[in-house]
Formats: C-alpha cells, structure tokens, sequence
C-alpha cells in the first residue's frame, strides 16, 4: 500500500494512506491510555477524552459539534489501556476543517471547570451502567486480577468517587504530560491530505497552522513498560446476585512484538472466535445446549499480553461447562492439527481479515495504532503471510505453553 509518511517539525508523525473514496477517515492517536495513569489518577485517561470536547481556546462544547456534524460529519473518540484516539469521518471537501478541530480539542482544550461537574456525572452514570452488567465487569476484574498492582489491570473508567474528585488542573496536568505532538501520530485515509511533508512530496501542500503550533505541548516521561501482577492463580469465585454464572478463564499471554502472537491468533480463532463454527461454540452451544454465549479472546500490550475465554451458563451448569473447556484445551494441546485442519482454520481466519479491511473506518484505526505504537505499517499481504508460515508445531507448542492447568487463572461469578 503506497503511505505517506513523514514527521512534522514539532514531532508529530504524519500516516496518509491515498483513496479515491469521496469520505475521509482521519484522526489523531495519542499514547496515553490507563497505564500511563499515575496513582490517584485511575480513570482520568478517559475522563481527558470526555472533557476534550467541552471548549477549547477558539471553540466552544457546541462549536466543536457543529463544526463536524453541520457538514454531516461524524465526530467521536475512545480511550483504552494503551492509547486514545480521536477520529471523524467527513467528506473529502471537508477535510482542512476537520484536522482543524481535531487538534484544536487533542493540542488546546481547556477543561472549563463549568463543564466538569456535568461531565462527570455523564462518566458515573456510565460508571454504575457497566456495573450493573456483570458480562462486561468480569473482564475488568479479571484483568486486574492478572496484572495486579500494574495499570494494566486497572478498569479505563475508574470508579466514580475517583472521577468526582478529578479538577481541571488533573486534566490539563495529564494531557500537557502525554498530549504532545512527538507522542501523537495524525492518520487520514482519504483523496488528498492538506499537509506538507518537511520536504515536499505527494501530499497537498496546504498547511494546518494549528497542527504546526499546538499549544500546552510540555515535556513528560515515558511509562516503565514493567509487567507487574502474578499469573496461575487457579479459582477464584465471586458470590453476586445473578441469574446467570460467569466464567473467564485465562493467562497472560504475549506482547505486540513477540512472534508466538501469531500461533495465539489463530488458535484463539479456532478455539472461540466469531465463527459459529469455533470449537467451544460446537462444544457447549451447539452439541450439549449449555451457553448462549461463549467466546475466546486476546490482546497483545507494547510488554504483555492476555487470553482469556468467557461464557455465562446457568449455576448448576459450571462444572459441567469447565470440563468441556478443559477437554478443548487439551485436544489442542495434545494433538496437532492435521493438514487439512490447519489449513481450513487458517482459510477462515484470511477470509474474516479480508471482509474486515473492508471497513475503511476500522482499517484507518487500526494503521495509525499500529504505526503509533510500533513506527511501521503492516499490511494485510504481511499478517496474511504471518498466518500462512504458522506450522501445527507451532500451534501446539503455543497450547502447550498457555493451555497447561497451572498457567491458568479462573474467575467465576455465581
């Protein structure tokens, strides 16, 4: 694929990929998400997020909306455990006026404190509406069971005695540390991109005078990278009033660097991805009736990582579940797929990356996360060959390491 690349003077990395679609996707991607919260400052990561679009120095809460959404745009951003990114999506016609704001609210929002209060009983409520699903809290408690004492496991919300306690001097204290240019990577996919390389290139040559200024850009430190948190620590059960019992089972497992990822990937995708055809759906759905849900997921950190399995059953149906959790962990530690199974599972894994570059949206995110983080672009030929080279050994050796019973923590809410 044919990115332009180049950094501006101030440090902020510039990502392009050219399309002939009359809509641009483009954003800014900042590293800085919960593990680079300090102590006390659980939650403010994404409380940041919320506040950046309450006024900047130039534009008010509803200026910034309209500025987006009065040329049909759409304007919205996320906070996770490693960054947070803020993206729109606009016609092409459009596209200085939305770089425009999208560094006035990542480079110079204010954090007015009028909007604080209002804004914090937005994030409580979302808050108090994410503990009443216990589907969604048995992921947060997990993870903060598996990296205890890191970041890492800390829930991205915090909790809402913390972020009632959050003033506009936290806010601006957090992104004037990690909101700087040299920490940011600004993407856009679409037609043209109104920027100019530090020495001329393909990209239009119309400059954004706000991306070459932005203010409160000060210096900060990097995070430590340390890992933290204990793995193995067997059963754990959780007693709350639910209908339903939840179940993750899981352990750390490889960072965004380390070449097993690769074998995780596609055993997680035969063991519970989104195929109905993944083993545990077969198992405990579709042969026995047990779950409506059951899943397998994964994530790959700068220094870690994590795999874990879920499924809600009824109470009297737990044990029975985990054995045959632990039966499909064993057949794909114990046995290796044979030829044709290793080749059909890689053939769906292909064909479900291949219908999800679709979505330019999601593919825009996923090239400046990416080029965030590591200072690369891969591109689908590249992931497509990673999966091609994956061997039955190299699988099995994977399962053997992270499937074995006293690698896996499992927490159980009933």
């Amino acid at each position: 694929m044919n990115y332009n690349t180049f950094t501006l003077k101030n440090g902020l990395r510039v990502v392009h990929l050219p399309s002939e679609s009359p809509v641009v996707y483009c954003g800014i991607a900042v590293r800085a998400g919960t593990r680079n919260e300090a102590p006390g400052e659980e939650g403010l990561a994404h409380f940041c997020e919320h506040l950046s679009f309450k006024g900047t120095r130039r534009r008010s809460a509803v200026r910034i909306i309209n500025d987006i959404e009065g040329l049909g745009g759409e304007l919205n951003a996320f906070t996770n455990k490693e960054d947070t990114v803020y993206y729109c999506a606009i016609s092409a016609d459009h596209v200085r006026r939305a770089l425009d704001v999208l560094c006035d609210i990542v480079f110079d929002s204010q954090f007015p404190e009028a909007e604080i209060e209002k804004e914090c009983e937005v994030v409580c409520d979302e808050i108090e509406s994410y503990e009443d699903s216990p589907a969604e809290l048995i992921y947060d408690e997990f993870e903060n069971l598996l990296f205890e004492g890191h970041p890492l496991g800390h829930n991205i919300l915090g909790t809402a005695d913390r972020v009632r306690s959050f003033t506009q001097q936290d806010a601006l204290r957090f992104t004037r540390r990690w909101y700087r240019p040299e920490n940011c990577v600004l993407f856009i996919s679409g037609k043209k991109a109104p920027l100019s390389p530090p020495e001329g290139g393909t990209i239009d040559s119309s400059a954004c005078k706000t991306i070459e200024a932005p203010s409160g850009a000060v210096g900060g430190a990097s995070p430590s990278g340390s890992e933290g948190g204990a793995v193995g620590l067997g059963l754990i059960e959780r007693h709350r009033s639910t209908h339903q019992a939840h179940v993750m089972i899981g352990a750390r497992a490889f960072s965004a660097t380390d070449p097993r990822r690769w074998a995780l990937y596609l055993l997680n995708n035969i063991l519970g991805g989104p195929g109905m055809n993944s083993r545990l759906n077969l198992s405990l759905r579709e042969r026995h009736g047990l779950v409506y849900t059951v899943d397998s997921s994964m994530v790959s950190y700068a220094d870690t990582g994590l795999w874990a399995i879920y499924f809600g059953c009824d109470q009297k149906d737990v044990g029975r579940c985990r054995r045959l959790v632990r039966r499909e962990l064993d057949r794909l530690a114990d046995q290796p797929l044979s030829p044709t199974r290793l080749s059909a599972a890689k053939r769906q894994l292909q064909g479900q990356l291949a219908i999800a570059s679709d979505s330019r949206e999601q593919f825009a995110l996923d090239f400046a996360k990416n080029y965030l983080h590591t200072g690369t672009l891969r591109s689908l030929t590249d992931i497509m060959a990673h999966i091609d080279r994956l061997t039955a050994d190299d699988l099995q050796q994977v399962a053997q390491q992270l499937f074995a019973p006293e690698q896996l923590t499992t927490l159980i809410y009933s």
